[in-house]
């Protein structure tokens, strides 16, 4: 039966609209990290750089390869962590060129290291592109997190991240620090900016 994450990891992906707990296990991803604009062309060429090993990874068994403990999935969602260079955190309106960022997409659990090294060495071969020496594979298990879903543009999720707050100080939690995670769970090329669904997490901990 094919893995689909929307069926099988609702709990990750498809929050409800309120803050919740969650715990966040260890997870694979093929990453990027940069600094600038999310609107910028080098942002949406990283993104393409991910898709391309991710696809490269559940199309191996068409090409002949079918690494140990394959199994049909849908590729993972894209995911990002955000921070702010430190010159802009004191600033009255948010300079997007300052943001500080890392993307990424979850891979299965059956990609090992050196499998996902040789899907970025063969893309290297065959579609060389300068981000692909910046793309790395690392495990990350984000533990125990606040999470919901933001419904809308990008530009309206400190509301969210209001009620985010002030959820940890009604139940006697803590935020660990200012990073937080957003899962894209819409097309943002195909979707209304009214429209958009958004995954927003950070890291707490008790009081």
């Amino acid at each position: 039966m094919k893995y689909e994450w929307k069926k099988n990891d609702k709990q990750l992906y498809l929050p409800k609209n309120e803050p919740s707990i969650i715990h966040v296990p260890l997870l694979k991803y093929f990453t990027i990290s940069g600094k600038g604009n999310p609107n910028h062309k080098d942002f949406e060429e990283a993104i393409g750089v991910l898709y391309s090993l991710s696809y490269i990874v559940k199309m191996m068994p068409k090409k002949g390869v079918t690494p140990e403990g394959y199994f049909e999935y849908t590729v993972f969602p894209l995911e990002g962590v955000w921070d702010l260079a430190e010159e802009a955190r004191q600033a009255a309106v948010l300079d997007k060129d300052q943001l500080i960022y890392t993307i990424m997409i979850r891979q299965p659990d059956f990609v090992t290291e050196s499998l996902a090294l040789e899907v970025i060495e063969t893309v290297k071969q065959k579609k060389p592109h300068p981000l692909l020496s910046k793309v790395t594979f690392e495990p990350l298990e984000e533990g125990m997190c606040l999470q919901m879903m933001h419904h809308g543009s990008y530009d309206d999720e400190p509301a969210s991240f209001a009620r985010m707050e002030q959820y940890c100080e009604e139940n006697y939690l803590k935020r660990i620090s200012k990073l937080h995670k957003e899962i894209y769970i819409s097309d943002v090329r195909k979707t209304k900016p009214e429209k958009l669904k958004t995954v927003l997490r950070f890291k707490v901990d008790a009081l």
